[in-house]
């Protein structure tokens, strides 16, 4: 009768067949020699970094709103809508400030009408040059008058301040405009940045005109240099805002959710290439090369360092491994080297 090995101990044997210490090996016999490329463990500099979420906003982006209080009586623009500088976007109903011009200009055509009559007394010496300086004293105020009232008269008109896209329509025919109530919000698309706050022990390893890697969730990484850094923090938060200038062109919008990769410390690290190592089941594994053979070593990867992967145990500095070992290599299988 045949004797089963438990499970159990068949993972122990697999994972002591794996150990990295063990020196003596009983290759399989009659295993095919695998042709393989090699590559040999180095330890490399490696920048140890964060992670930091942030957003997308407009570097250019303003809140339009009314500068005199009145109804407002055409709406022009819609949520989405592109305007250039100088369009129409409301225009408010102030009836009283157009009655205001009506009376300023009248006042001033009285005022031109007694400064010309003076002008001619005073030539035949009919008045004094104390009357005809009043009278000239009441011409120019009533001009004023009326440059104020025609001033007021044209803030009626709101227009966008510079060429962008309508993100949001804040009022309605009929609502009541006033000083400090907004009536829509512009952004230039065109010119985007990414905000992201960083936490007090993050600020010194950042300055103006760092370049920094920002990745979004479809899209692919990118470069950014930073363009401000908060130099208070945030009382509430006791972070710092940096902001990074995003490159055109990449299909970006304000609002979008992104990752900025901050570094903050450099350190040593075990690097091989990404191909190196193979997942088999639950255990990530490499192939190791010695006495002509390939021995099966487990290994335990970090995190991605550009083509290649870093190794936090099973391997040391100057240790041979196969280079893209096939899915179907075996422990202790016969090895040739080609270039």
């Amino acid at each position: 009768m045949k004797h089963l090995v438990p499970p159990a101990v068949a993972v122990i044997g697999l994972l002591v067949s794996c150990d990295k210490h063990e020196t003596s090996r009983e290759p399989a016999p009659d295993l095919p020699t695998a042709k393989i490329g090699i590559y040999q463990v180095e330890s490399r500099p490696h920048r140890i970094s964060e992670q930091i979420v942030g957003t997308v906003h407009a570097k250019r982006r303003a809140t339009v709103e009314a500068k005199v209080s009145g109804r407002v009586g055409r709406y022009l623009v819609a949520t989405g809508q592109v305007v250039k500088s100088g369009d129409l976007i409301a225009e408010i109903d102030v009836s009283e400030i157009a009655a205001k011009v009506e009376a300023a200009q009248a006042t001033l055509d009285q005022a031109r009408r007694d400064l010309d009559r003076y002008s001619r007394l005073f030539e035949t010496r009919a008045v004094t040059r104390q009357d005809l300086e009043n009278v000239e004293s009441r011409e120019r105020v009533a001009r004023a008058g009326l440059a104020e009232a025609e001033s007021m008269l044209a803030y009626a008109r709101v227009t966008a301040p510079f060429d962008g896209v309508v993100t949001r329509k804040l009022a309605e025919v009929g609502d009541l405009a006033m000083p400090g109530k907004p009536l829509a919000d512009i952004e230039a698309p065109d010119e985007l940045r990414f905000e992201a706050d960083l936490p007090e022990s993050m600020l010194e390893k950042v300055a103006v005109g760092d370049e920094l890697t920002v990745s979004f969730p479809k899209t692919a990484a990118l470069g950014a240099k930073i363009s401000e850094v908060a130099p208070v923090a945030d009382p509430a938060s006791r972070t710092f805002r940096i902001k990074l200038d995003l490159p055109a062109g990449r299909g970006l919008r304000t609002g979008m959710f992104g990752r900025v990769t901050v570094p903050v410390a450099e350190s040593d690290a075990l690097v091989v290439p990404r191909t190196a190592v193979l997942q088999r089941g639950q255990m990530e594994c490499v192939f190791v090369t010695g006495d002509g053979r390939a021995w099966l070593r487990l290994v335990k990867t970090g995190q991605p360092l550009g083509e290649g992967v870093e190794i936090l145990s099973g391997l040391d500095a100057g240790e041979t491994i196969v280079a893209a070992p096939d899915e179907r290599m075996i422990d202790g299988q016969p090895v040739e080297v080609t270039r």
